[in-house]
């Protein structure tokens, strides 16, 4: 994969995780947010910093993966919290991370699990100054073990 293709991807998956927190604050139609993004955000500035043009595809899958398999997603992710806590207790933003981080893990096996658990830990890192990034890091780094060990037993 060339570093352009990377840099598309990772730009794709902050894009994402804004969009969906859009979609869940604003409550925002996926249509809307997706002719919106494409056509004003791909290639644009976050706090003053120039980022690679967006992979418009990836951006999709992304968006429409969740909105489809959400229940899936957010099965898995309830499944990984600490004892009483849940997916609808976490911050708008983490669920937006971690709905996207589960969403590439089970819909893109091209893409390594460590590339998709750094990159969203990173995105966590970048929202938050608490123990959030560390969270997302370990939770995705737990789903992403889980569904290799669900694959080796089918496979077995």
């Amino acid at each position: 994969m060339s570093a352009d293709t990377h840099d598309a991807r990772s730009s794709a998956r902050l894009l994402a995780v804004q969009a969906l927190y859009q979609m869940d604050i604003a409550r925002t139609p996926l249509e809307v947010i997706i002719r919106e993004f494409g056509e004003h955000r791909m290639e644009a500035k976050l706090d003053d910093i120039e980022l690679p043009p967006a992979d418009g595809e990836h951006f999709e899958m992304l968006l429409r993966g969740v909105v489809e398999n959400q229940t899936e997603i957010d099965r898995l992710v309830d499944g990984k919290l600490a004892e009483n806590w849940t997916l609808a207790r976490l911050d708008s933003t983490l669920r937006a991370i971690l709905r996207c981080g589960v969403q590439e893990l089970l819909h893109a096996p091209h893409i390594p699990p460590q590339v998709v658990v750094s990159q969203y830990a990173d995105i966590a890192h970048a929202f938050f100054e608490g123990a959030e990034g560390g969270m997302a890091n370990a939770l995705l780094d737990n789903v992403a073990k889980s569904l290799v060990n669900d694959k080796d037993s089918a496979a077995g």
